[in-house]
C-alpha cells in the first residue's frame, strides 16, 4: 500500500454544471475502482482549476485471483472428445491436464488457474481516462488539435504514488509531478513526494479543501458583521457557487451610493446576487448600501478590488435607476402585450389576459371574490412584461409590477395579487383568484392543442400549474368544485376534454398528500370534486387508515363492501317487517342514529362503531337466501351502510 495522488488540471471550471455533477464525481470513482478490483478509501477535492483524488493508502496492485471454469458433464465429455478439446482450448491447457470435480452428484470438466494482479501503475492511466470520460457536465467541449472532449480544457494532469510519477498521455498532455499554483503565483510546483503537495498548494494561494475555503468565507462575513455593525444574508446556493470558483476567497466590504436604495430592494439584490455574485448586506433590518464581494486574488491589497466592484455595481444599479424612473413616467398598460406571443395557435399575451379574465370573473361570481379588485389585478398583472425593467431582469415580473401598481395608487390588495402570481402562495383571496385562474388558463390552453405533459416530460409546467391551484384553494378556503370549474371553462377552448383536464389534476392529489394512495382513490370514487371537502375527508380517512385496529376494521368493512357491490345502491328500500333476526333488528335500529349527524368525522366514528354488530350480522344471518323478498331487504340494510361510507369514502378501495 502506498499513497496516491491524481489532479486533473483545467481552465477555470463553470461553477454550475460542476455543482450539478458534483454528487456524481465520487461515486464514479468509487465503481471504477471496485471494477479493477483495487477499492480503497479516498478524499475528494476540488477548485476551479483542479480535480483532485487522494488515496492515504492505495494497493500497488490487484489481488491475485483464482479463477475456475467448469465445462460438461463427465459422461457427456467422455463420449465426445471434441467437448474435452473445446473445453482444453478455452482453458488454455493441454488437453491430457483437463481435470474432472465433482459438483452436487456429477462429476464435471473443471480446471482452476491462479490470475496473478496487474500492477496498479500499469492499470491507472486507463482506469483516469475512464473517470473523465464518465462524468457528464452537460455541455463538453475540444481545444487544439485534441479529439477528446471535456468541459474546459485540461492543461496538466499530475499522478504520483508515493514518490514516483506515473507517466502517460491523455487529453493532448502528459501526466508528471507538477501541479499549478494559484494564477498570480505563474510558475509550476513540483511534488518530490505526494505528502508535499498539500502544504505546497496552500503557500501559493490554493485553498485545495472546499470545506476549509466554505468556513473561510463564513468567518470572514461573521468577523465583518461585527465590526460593522451589521447583518449579511447568506443565499446557500450562492455560497457553493462562490467556493467552487474561488481557490483563494477573501470576503470584503463594499459600499454604494445611498440614492440606491430608492429602488425596490429585489431589484438591488438580483443585481448583486445574479450578476456578480454579491452578498446583500442589512441594517437594522433593512437593505443597506453596502455588499460583500468574495475576492480570489491571493494578495495582501485588496483596496483595487473593492473599488472595482464598487464601479461595477454602480453601473448596473445606475441603468436600474433609470428604468425605474422611466417606467413610472410611462405608467402600466397592456396593449403592447397584443405584440408579444404567448404561443403558437394560442395567440398574444393579450389573448390570455382575454382568456384570464372569463376565468377570474367566473371564479369571483362563484367564489365570493370582488369581481373589481379581480379585474384590475388580471388586467395589470402582465403589464410588467413591457417594462424595461423586466426586459433587462426577467426573473422580477410580477416583483415589478407590484412596486409599479402601488406607485400608481392602486389597492395594496392587487398589488399583492400581482406580486403573487407566479408563486404558489395567496396571502388574500384576489391574489388567490387571480393565481388560480392563471394556471387553469396554462392547463386548459395547453391541453387544448395537444401539449399535454408525457410521462417524464413536463416542458410548460403543466402540474406544477395543477399543483398550485390545489395548495392556493386549500390554504385560502376556496371550495373550488374542480369537475363544475373545469366543465363550465371548457366551453370557451376548442378540441379539449374536460374529463381529461380534471382526471389530470386530480392525479396530482397522490404527490400532494403523503397517504396511503388508496385513500386518495377512496375519496375520488365517491365522485367528490370540491378540494375542501376531498382534502377533510382525505384526512379523516388516513387517520382511520394508520391506526393500529384499522386491519381489523377493514376486513369488516370490506365485507359489507363486497355484499353490495353489485347492489343497485338507489333501490334501497328496507321494510323492518321483514326481519327475521334480532341482529337485523339490533343493526338497523342503531344504525338509524347516522341520520342526524351531520359532523363527518363524527360520523365515521359512528360507523366504525357499528363493527361489532355488523359482524354479529354477518355471523348469525345468512343474506343471499332465496326468498328474494328477504334477500333484498337484508342487502338494502347492508348497503345503507356503504351508502353512508361514500359519504366520505369508497371503502372497497382501500388496500393495506
Amino acid at each position: 500500500m502506498k499513497p496516491l495522488l491524481i489532479e486533473i488540471g483545467t481552465e477555470e471550471l463553470p461553477a454550475i454544471p460542476l455543482l450539478k455533477e458534483l454528487p456524481n464525481i465520487e461515486k464514479k470513482w468509487l465503481s471504477i475502482l471496485e471494477k479493477y478490483n483495487l477499492k480503497t478509501g479516498f478524499d475528494f477535492f476540488y477548485t476551479p482549476r483542479r480535480l483532485t483524488l487522494w488515496h492515504r493508502e492505495f494497493p500497488t496492485k490487484q489481488p491475485d485471483t483464482i479463477q475456475e471454469i467448469w465445462g460438461a458433464p463427465k459422461a457427456i465429455a467422455e463420449k465426445n472428445k471434441k467437448a474435452i478439446e473445446g473445453f482444453a482450448k478455452k482453458c488454455g491447457i493441454d488437453i491430457n491436464e483437463v481435470e474432472y470435480k465433482t459438483k452436487g452428484n456429477q462429476e464435471f470438466l473443471y480446471y482452476k488457474k491462479e490470475i496473478k494482479g496487474k500492477e496498479a501503475k500499469e492499470l491507472l492511466p486507463e482506469m483516469i481516462k475512464e473517470w473523465l470520460k464518465s462524468l457528464n457536465f452537460g455541455k463538453s467541449m475540444k481545444w487544439g488539435k485534441c479529439e477528446e472532449e471535456f468541459i474546459r480544457p485540461i492543461r496538466w494532469i499530475l499522478c504520483m504514488m508515493e514518490n514516483e510519477a506515473i507517466t502517460f498521455n491523455a487529453y493532448c498532455t502528459t501526466s508528471s509531478n507538477f501541479t499549478m499554483p494559484h494564477r498570480i503565483v505563474k510558475e509550476p510546483i513540483f511534488i518530490d513526494f505526494v505528502g508535499d503537495y498539500f502544504c505546497k498548494l496552500d503557500k501559493n494561494g490554493v485553498i485545495l479543501y472546499q470545506d476549509e475555503r466554505r468556513k473561510k468565507i463564513l468567518n470572514e462575513i461573521k468577523n465583518i458583521e461585527n465590526e460593522n455593525n451589521i447583518k449579511v444574508e447568506i443565499d446557500e446556493d450562492l455560497l457553493e457557487e462562490i467556493v467552487a470558483i474561488t481557490e483563494y476567497p477573501t470576503a470584503l466590504l463594499g459600499k454604494f451610493d445611498e440614492k440606491f436604495l430608492e429602488l425596490p430592494p429585489e431589484v438591488i439584490i438580483t443585481s448583486m446576487k445574479e450578476h456578480q455574485r454579491y452578498f446583500p448586506v442589512y441594517k437594522d433590518n433593512k437593505l443597506t448600501n453596502a455588499f460583500i464581494v468574495v475576492s480570489n486574488a491571493f494578495t495582501n491589497d485588496f483596496s483595487k478590488i473593492i473599488a472595482g466592484n464598487e464601479k461595477v455595481l454602480r453601473a448596473r444599479l445606475s441603468d436600474a435607476l433609470f428604468f425605474w424612473e422611466n417606467d413610472i413616467k410611462n405608467g402600466l398598460s397592456i396593449e403592447g402585450l397584443k405584440d408579444i406571443v404567448y404561443m403558437d395557435n394560442l395567440g398574444s399575451m393579450y389573448d390570455k389576459v382575454t382568456r384570464e379574465e372569463k376565468i377570474i370573473k367566473y371564479l369571483a361570481d362563484n367564489y365570493n371574490g370582488d369581481l373589481e379588485k379581480a379585474k384590475k389585478a388580471v388586467n395589470l398583472a402582465k403589464a410588467d412584461l413591457l417594462t424595461e425593467m423586466v426586459y433587462e431582469f426577467t426573473e422580477l415580473q410580477g416583483i415589478m409590477g407590484y412596486y409599479y401598481a402601488l406607485k400608481e395608487g392602486v389597492e395594496e390588495e392587487v398589488a399583492i395579487a400581482i406580486k403573487e402570481q407566479y408563486t404558489d402562495t395567496a396571502s388574500n383571496k384576489t391574489s388567490a383568484l387571480l393565481n388560480i385562474a392563471r394556471n387553469l388558463d396554462n392547463i386548459l390552453a395547453l391541453f387544448s392543442i395537444g401539449k399535454k405533459p408525457k410521462g417524464n416530460k413536463d416542458p410548460f409546467a403543466l402540474r406544477r400549474s395543477a399543483n398550485h391551484i390545489i395548495k392556493i384553494a386549500l390554504e385560502n378556503k376556496i371550495p373550488l368544485d374542480i369537475k363544475k370549474v373545469i366543465y363550465d371553462l371548457s366551453k370557451n377552448y376548442e378540441n379539449i376534454n374536460p374529463d381529461e383536464v380534471i382526471d389530470f389534476i386530480f392525479e396530482r392529489l397522490y404527490k400532494f398528500y403523503n397517504v396511503n394512495p388508496s385513500v386518495i382513490r377512496a375519496v375520488l370514487n365517491t365522485g367528490e370534486s370540491n378540494l375542501l371537502e376531498i382534502d377533510k375527508k382525505i384526512k379523516l380517512l388516513n387517520k382511520i387508515v394508520e391506526s393500529e385496529d384499522f386491519k381489523e376494521l377493514s376486513t369488516t368493512f370490506k365485507r359489507v363492501a363486497n355484499i353490495v357491490k353489485d347492489f343497485d345502491i338507489n333501490s334501497i328500500k328496507v321494510d323492518e317487517n321483514l326481519f327475521e333476526k334480532d341482529e337485523e333488528k339490533e343493526l338497523w335500529q342503531e344504525f338509524q342514529k347516522v341520520k342526524n349527524i351531520k359532523d363527518l368525522e363524527k360520523k365515521l366514528d359512528f360507523l366504525i362503531s357499528l363493527k361489532p354488530l355488523i359482524d354479529k350480522f354477518f355471523d348469525n344471518v345468512m343474506v343471499n337466501v332465496n326468498n328474494e323478498k328477504i334477500k333484498h331487504n337484508r342487502k338494502s340494510l347492508i348497503a345503507s351502510i356503504y351508502k353512508e361510507f361514500l359519504d366520505i369514502g369508497d371503502i372497497k378501495e382501500i388496500t393495506l
